[in-house]
């Protein structure tokens, strides 16, 4: 199969629920909704990371998290941490330092009803959308399956390291 194949096959608004269960993502989801919130634009993530790893993936997701239970993904986006500053010269991690990222999860237009809540989910992959990382720092396209490490990533969300998800508001 192509590179890159299976990519449209698994975007959209599909139900997430499944992929919260698993251990190695982070859910971040709001209260329930007082009033309808309408987000028409770009979305970021802001990241502030450390790996064990000199190079890894980290992926975001918009959700919409319905009343039922439902979590439809609204948008999302990955980035190499290798390529964070240029996609011309890749940098590779020093293990353990902290690093800011900003992942573009594109733009969508949505209004969250109220009585939703809005989700974020942050993990190290998503495949088969996205092809995986050996997080070795290697080139990966010769890279083997015997080849690739397991990465210890973190994320931060305290005083000194406010990651968040930038939204675009529009005001009724």
């Amino acid at each position: 199969m192509l590179p890159g194949a299976q990519t449209a096959v698994n975007a959209g608004p599909r139900d997430q629920r499944a992929v919260e269960d698993r251990a190695d993502v982070l859910v971040y989801t709001s209260p329930p909704l007082d009033r309808d919130l309408t987000v028409i634009g770009p979305v970021e993530l802001v990241l502030f990371i450390a790996s064990s790893a000199p190079d890894t993936d980290f992926v975001g997701k918009l959700i919409d998290v319905e009343p039922d239970g439902q979590a439809i993904l609204l948008t999302d986006g990955i980035l190499r941490a290798r390529y964070r500053n240029s996609l011309s010269r890749p940098e590779l991690l020093e293990p353990e330092q902290v690093y800011e990222l900003r992942i573009d999860l594109v733009a969508t237009a949505n209004v969250f009803k109220a009585g939703h809540q809005i989700r974020v989910e942050v993990s190290s992959s998503n495949l088969p959308r996205f092809d995986r990382n050996s997080n070795t720092g290697g080139i990966i396209a010769s890279e083997q399956a015997g080849d690739y490490r397991i990465a210890a990533n973190r994320i931060f969300h305290d005083r000194h390291y406010p990651s968040h998800v930038v939204l675009p508001l529009i005001e009724p």
